[in-house]
């Protein structure tokens, strides 16, 4: 296994096993011939870089058929209109310039579509760029690489603003996705991302965050020795509660800024924790074993006594627990969704039938197990009913 970065040898530390696409929900007829790649973890010790070895395409998983709408959820529109009025309110200023990578449906741009605000979205998924188009969003239905960008002649060397969420781990070649944003930044500018979070990961045991879209997952050493390469440095980190654990990542070309208190105690506090090593991922390794083993035990206990499971959102996560734990519809009779592109369909590799919420409401299970467990205050909220009517909610992480 070679760095990706790097390209130095490093040894993966631990195996999950055959994965199929995480997104890839499919139809009976589609069984046979469903794709799967061996999905293996190393670490870079040299840039403190955790990284999955072999991963599928980018085009294998973001095309016209990508099951995510950002603007699906409540949680997650609230989010991104704080995350936008943050970026108003610290950095822009009147016909300021700004891009997204990975903009999806276009819930996190709308918040500047009636401004002065001079914006444009990349998004490689057809299906959800159309959204976006529809809204009236301005969208690219492109990867964001130095190709792409080629025409866009207004914001080379003249924006402000580069920014994305849970999308930079999803880039395999972050040499390009550099070079490209030197290409746009002006002098001053700054680019800003949040990405789901290594300690958050490790001291949740949330080894769910594994799947094929998420080909790194970054700490602030991991960001902070990476973008030095490129003469970029880290300026400011804020912790987000997003997707079971996130960080905000503010960086700007050397020397143009200060390097705010967060960013030198959280680089402290990593040190403490050894997430900058390999023994904290060998510590990883031995936790996640030890999950696996205690949520099989907890689910053949529920079966022998009777009980009536089924999944709770059929979420790109899930697919990592349901292969890797090897609970398929022996186990689970259903998982109920409320997107219209996954009803009707079957879980990737363990084939468990995808089925509507209204599903769940009129055959309501015994045990839940919640996949979407980095929404639970609003799963909670919505689905009271269950809990009174004596369902139990079950998951890998504390709830």
């Amino acid at each position: 296994m070679k760095c990706k970065l790097t390209n130095k040898i490093i040894k993966p530390f631990m195996s999950f096993g055959k994965m199929p696409l995480a997104n890839g929900f499919l139809n009976e007829n589609d069984f046979k011939t469903e794709y799967f790649y061996e999905m293996e973890v190393g670490f870079s010790e040299d840039i403190s870089l955790f990284q999955l070895n072999e991963h599928p395409m980018p085009e294998k998983m973001f095309n016209e058929k990508y099951p995510f709408y950002t603007g699906s959820s409540n949680y997650m529109k609230k989010h991104f209109n704080e995350y936008a009025n943050w970026i108003k309110k610290e950095f822009l200023k009147p016909n300021s310039k700004l891009i997204e990578i990975g903009s999806n449906d276009g819930t996190f741009l709308s918040n500047f579509k009636n401004t002065d605000i001079e914006y444009i979205g990349f998004e490689p998924s057809k299906n959800v760029a159309d959204v976006a188009i529809k809204n009236d969003i301005k969208t690219q239905n492109k990867f964001f690489n130095l190709h792409n960008t080629n025409d866009l002649k207004k914001f080379i060397g003249t924006t402000d603003i580069i920014c994305a969420s849970n999308v930079i781990c999803h880039i395999p070649d972050l040499k390009e996705l550099v070079l490209t944003v030197d290409k746009l930044l002006n002098k001053k500018g700054l680019f800003i991302f949040e990405e789901p979070y290594l300690g958050s990961m490790f001291e949740k045991i949330s080894y769910d965050q594994i799947y094929d879209e998420h080909i790194y997952m970054f700490s602030l050493n991991s960001i902070k020795k990476i973008f030095k390469i490129y003469n970029f440095e880290l300026i400011d980190v804020l912790p987000q509660p997003t997707h079971g654990g996130s960080m905000r990542y503010v960086l700007a070309r050397l020397g143009e800024y200060s390097i705010s208190k967060n960013v030198i105690e959280g680089l402290i506090k990593e040190k403490e924790k050894m997430l900058d090593n390999l023994e904290s991922c060998l510590k990883f390794k031995k936790n996640c074993e030890e999950s696996k083993g205690r949520i099989n035990e907890k689910l053949l206990k529920y079966k022998k006594d009777g009980k009536k499971i089924c999944g709770y959102a059929a979420t790109s996560k899930s697919t990592t627990i349901l292969n890797y734990c090897n609970i398929d519809n022996n186990t689970i009779d259903f998982i109920c969704d409320t997107t219209k592109d996954k009803i009707g369909k079957f879980s990737p590799g363990t084939h468990i039938p995808i089925v509507s919420i209204s599903h769940f409401h009129k055959n309501l299970p015994d045990v839940a197990y919640l996949f979407a467990w980095n929404h639970r205050e609003e799963i909670f909220e919505k689905e009271k009913d269950f809990v009174t009517k004596g369902g139990k909610w079950i998951s890998h992480v504390s709830l």
